[in-house]
């Protein structure tokens, strides 16, 4: 068994690229338009009252204009929408140029094609180290067929 006397950061990122998660893209509508980000860090977090947790970069360009609207969407990505979630990992101005999407019943864009769609209000927001975690109250939930998209060691992959 490998041992390290030190943890640094490149050690720590491929340690933790161990756990399989799956890939959303959280979103909102905001003063400039619909806004969102990819996003790997969500978890359910209670069943009464129903509530969600995700991890944001705190100075990240999108987070502050999701935030601010209050309100939000999460997209549970599915397995043919790797291309959504690269593209809304990125900085680029309009990650929603060419994108399918509706308006949930909270106001916020919800993504074509996703495995699920939550929406809900941000109750809760706290920072720790460089990224802000939030919780959400769940006001509506939907699945749709398909399968997810999930993230393991620096890639995505899917779960059939």
């Amino acid at each position: 068994m490998p041992h390290v006397s030190s943890l640094d950061i490149a050690h720590f990122k491929e340690v933790v690229g161990h756990y399989v998660t799956g890939v959303t893209v959280i979103t909102a509508s905001s003063e400039d338009g619909p806004a969102g980000f990819t996003c790997q860090s969500f978890e359910s977090l209670s069943l009464e009252p129903m509530l969600v947790s995700f991890a944001a970069k705190t100075l990240g360009r999108s987070w502050p204009k999701v935030s601010r609207a209050g309100t939000l969407g999460i997209n549970i990505l599915s397995s043919a929408q790797e291309a959504l979630a690269r593209a809304f990992a990125t900085s680029d101005v309009d990650k929603f140029a060419g994108v399918r999407w509706s308006e949930g019943r909270n106001g916020a864009p919800l993504l074509d094609g996703a495995l699920a769609h939550l929406e809900g209000r941000i109750v809760s927001r706290t920072t720790h180290g460089d990224h802000d975690l939030v919780v959400v109250a769940v006001d509506y939930a939907v699945t749709h067929q398909g399968a997810p998209l999930t993230y393991y060691r620096g890639g995505f992959g899917t779960f059939a």
